[in-house]
């Protein structure tokens, strides 16, 4: 499984959207700096996928979500592949059992395909949102990673790089 997380806030720009000829919509603009953060891991070659909301981007909110990948995956060896981020530091990390870590090289984000699960739901999601709490947001960001959870062909297309599903 490939592993990053994603942080989600009330903070919106403007995108393009579709209007009928002639008109031009009217799309607010919002900056609120409030923020949570999806952890989510993906395993491009089937497409399963878990995700986690978390309030901090911390190595306490990563253990946790080891540990919650690890019990959802009672009967498998996970090999768990992240970027470098400080918080993903092993001598920060208690490693479940049944569970390997190894890590991306350094400011490669186009090596984890699990970037193009965040934009794909920020795309598919959150096109042009104003959120008057978290709460809004957060009830937005579960429909969509329980929808991603759902759908393994989905996440398997999108996360399916030829150079992973070639070498599993």
């Amino acid at each position: 499984m490939l592993q990053d997380e994603a942080r989600f806030g009330r903070i919106t720009e403007p995108k393009r959207c579709w209007a009928p000829k002639g008109i031009r919509p009217v799309v607010l603009k919002q900056t609120v700096s409030e923020y949570t953060y999806a952890y989510g891991a993906v395993s491009p070659v089937d497409g399963v996928c878990d995700f986690l909301i978390l309030p901090h981007m911390n190595r306490y909110s990563m253990n946790l979500f080891l540990t919650e990948v690890s019990q959802r995956h009672p009967d498998e060896f996970i090999l768990m592949i992240y970027d470098q981020a400080p918080s993903h530091s092993e001598t920060a990390l208690e490693i479940p059992d049944r569970m390997m870590v190894e890590t991306l090289p350094p400011y490669c984000p186009q090596l984890n395909p699990v970037e193009n699960v965040w934009d794909e739901l920020r795309e598919k999601y959150f096109p042009n949102l104003i959120f008057d709490d978290m709460t809004q947001l957060e009830e937005k960001l579960i429909e969509g990673l329980v929808y991603y959870e759902a759908q393994s062909d989905i996440v398997q297309s999108i996360t399916g790089f030829d150079w992973i599903v070639r070498n599993i």
